[in-house]
């Protein structure tokens, strides 16, 4: 089982570094999926409103014999439930879904700024945490402007902002105003959702160098930059495989041989227009 090191979140709680994601996993999937990677040593598990899965997150969690403790648990608010009501009710509704009576990181999942409810959704957050039933609330897809604003406006910094990162979109400007403000950079399709960049001569050749699938070689790249990250997968071998990467170390050559990879390429919505 990998031993998986836990990052400290600006209000002190501690994050597994590398979790379970379970985007696209359908419902009758997750149960089994997320037992599987509970076998494999995984202890975080990242979910959302959107994506329709929580109940079986939380039967996999109930049914683990881990005690809550072991477990971190995040979920995301659905764009449709933006504004302080909306999202109050919305989180109640998560907790019943999971069978949990908190979660350990809310997420507003995209700032949707043609909405203008961000903020006032963010205030619903700080009144969900100071109850004690997010232990961490933080952002996904926000950009410096929308974090900007969130700190002019209010009294509380998210703990993380998880976007989308890897070799080809390395987001080095917001990684470095998320170190300068505290915030952990969580990392969404880590590994550029494989196809093309997998392939890349430069990763196949450090693979071979360090006995490990591309994929191994761009999941322990995001571990050396201290990116959070949750790649997902239905297929047990590489659920365990993916996290089968704390037994390499990248050397300062090969991390710059993945930082040529950079093309700007972005494979999800641009969070400035997107909702």
């Amino acid at each position: 089982m990998s031993h998986v090191p836990s990052i400290t979140l600006n209000n002190g709680v501690e994050i597994p570094q590398f979790g379970f994601g379970v985007f696209q996993i359908g419902p009758d999937q997750t149960v089994d999926a997320v037992r599987i990677a509970f076998e494999a040593g995984y202890r975080h598990i990242d979910t959302a409103q959107g994506y329709r899965n929580e109940e079986g997150v939380g039967q996999a969690v109930r049914e683990s014999g881990l005690s809550r403790d072991e477990v971190f648990v995040t979920t995301k608010l659905a764009n449709g439930r933006q504004g302080y009501d909306e999202a109050m009710t919305a989180f109640d509704e998560s907790l019943q879904r999971l069978g949990l009576d908190h979660v350990d990181l809310f997420l507003i999942h995209w700032p949707q700024p043609g909405k203008d409810l961000y903020v006032e959704t963010w205030k619903a957050f700080e009144k969900i945490a100071s109850d004690g039933r997010a232990r961490s609330i933080g952002v996904s897809n926000f950009q410096i402007p929308h974090l900007e604003r969130l700190a002019a406006e209010t009294g509380t910094v998210p703990a993380v902002n998880q976007i989308e990162l890897h070799p080809m979109l390395p987001q080095a400007d917001l990684r470095a105003y998320h170190r300068e403000h505290g915030i952990a950079t969580e990392a969404w399709s880590p590994i550029g959702q494989g196809g093309d960049l997998l392939r890349d001569d430069r990763l196949v050749g450090l693979g071979e160098k360090y006995g490990k699938s591309p994929a191994q070689i761009v999941l322990r790249w995001h571990v050396q930059l201290g990116n959070i990250v949750f790649p997902k997968s239905v297929t047990p071998s590489r659920i365990r495989e993916n996290i089968d990467v704390f037994d390499v170390e990248l050397s300062d050559d090969d991390m710059a041989t993945i930082a040529e990879l950079d093309s700007g390429t972005r494979l999800g919505p641009d969070p400035d227009r997107f909702g």
